[in-house]
């Protein structure tokens, strides 16, 4: 079935209005009308040939809010009508040991991506959420209990949300627990919410005095900037857990410093130029780690949500129509948003 979407032809071309080709509901399939997507820096990356090995055409969106409008004969978790939303993976080989540990971000043999994943559907790759429907396996589509007004903001929490939300129940985020959030933006704006929700004691850095108070009201205890060696150093050696949201490329050291005995350093942006090798004295002597980390499952998506219903969480957004996604491109690469688009997929209509 056709459906109306936004995307691009070639790396050097703006996206624009084009007609897709959607399946038809297969028997464990769940159709949804897409009301809202967020905007990631992974789209831009993918649309503009930034990575290797983009498809075209490339709708991009992995961020995705919707309704269900159809379901396939054996689904059985969603009806008609039921609040829905879709992440990065649209599927995965279900057979390998990650996969049966409910870690299909760490799919052994592979996950499909929301868009630019291999599909045997038209035209051979998955094509995401900048569009007005979508057809997913009933194992990759997740419950939302967020009230219906708060539907856009929650957009942001399938990619941002878990990206932030992963590492910081893995490591253990959590009452008498000091935790460090590097960066204050579409990622670290959530990890501050979410560190604090846990009930660490949050800290914030950031290299601008002027994103203090915006990082107080996200819910820091406390924020450091990082420029500052003398703010810095009065840290050293305090910290459980540092979640470092920054994708450009930056000194580690300065963070694996102010670890404790035993604490982890975890990486969730991916540079485009290698960071600095990182001083291996500093991590010998205190059994110090730095790791990554990469999205989350199925499972743990969900208990993000559910997470963040409980406690009132969704992202910072500002809502643009599909027609402004190459200016929203270029806002984002300057930094220039607070702190994540979202797409109000009714504006496709236009």
């Amino acid at each position: 079935m056709k459906t109306k979407a936004y995307g691009a032809h070639a790396s050097n071309k703006p996206l624009e209005a084009m007609d897709i080709e959607r399946r038809q509901p297969g028997s464990h399939d769940v159709q949804i009308d897409i009301a809202y997507c967020g905007v990631c820096h992974s789209d831009l990356h993918t649309v503009r040939s930034e990575w290797a090995g983009t498809l075209y055409p490339c709708v991009p969106g992995h961020e995705i809010v919707g309704h269900v409008s159809a379901v396939g004969s054996e689904v059985t978790g969603f009806k008609v009508g039921d609040t829905v939303g879709v992440g990065c993976l649209v599927d995965s080989c279900q057979h390998c040991a990650s996969c049966g540990e409910g870690l299909e971000q760490f799919c052994e043999n592979g996950f499909t991506g929301t868009y630019n994943g291999k599909t045997p559907d038209a035209p051979g790759h998955t094509l995401g959420g900048y569009s007005q429907q979508i057809v997913v396996s009933d194992r990759f589509v997740l419950k939302i209990r967020h009230p219906e007004e708060q539907l856009a903001a929650v957009a942001p929490l399938l990619c941002a949300g878990i990206t932030t939300y992963s590492p910081l129940r893995h490591w253990g985020a959590g009452p008498g627990k000091k935790v460090g959030i590097v960066g204050i933006g579409g990622l670290g704006h959530m990890g501050i919410k979410l560190a604090h929700a846990m009930g660490a004691h949050t800290v914030a850095f950031t290299t601008s005095e002027s994103k203090r108070q915006d990082a107080l009201d996200l819910g820091a205890d406390e924020v450091v900037i990082s420029k500052d060696p003398d703010d810095m150093a009065r840290h050293a050696g305090s910290f459980d857990f540092i979640l470092n949201t920054v994708a450009a490329s930056h000194d580690l050291d300065a963070y694996t410093r102010l670890l404790k005995r035993d604490g982890t350093l975890c990486l969730v942006g991916v540079p485009e130029h290698a960071h600095p090798s990182p001083n291996v004295g500093t991590l010998i002597f205190g059994r110090r780690s730095i790791a990554g980390s990469l999205i989350g499952g199925i499972a743990e998506t969900q208990e993000m949500l559910d997470f963040c219903a409980e406690h009132g969480i969704v992202a910072d957004i500002e809502m643009i129509p599909a027609q402004k996604i190459d200016q929203a491109y270029d806002r984002m690469q300057r930094s220039d948003v607070r702190y994540r688009f979202v797409i109000d997929n009714a504006s496709l209509a236009a």
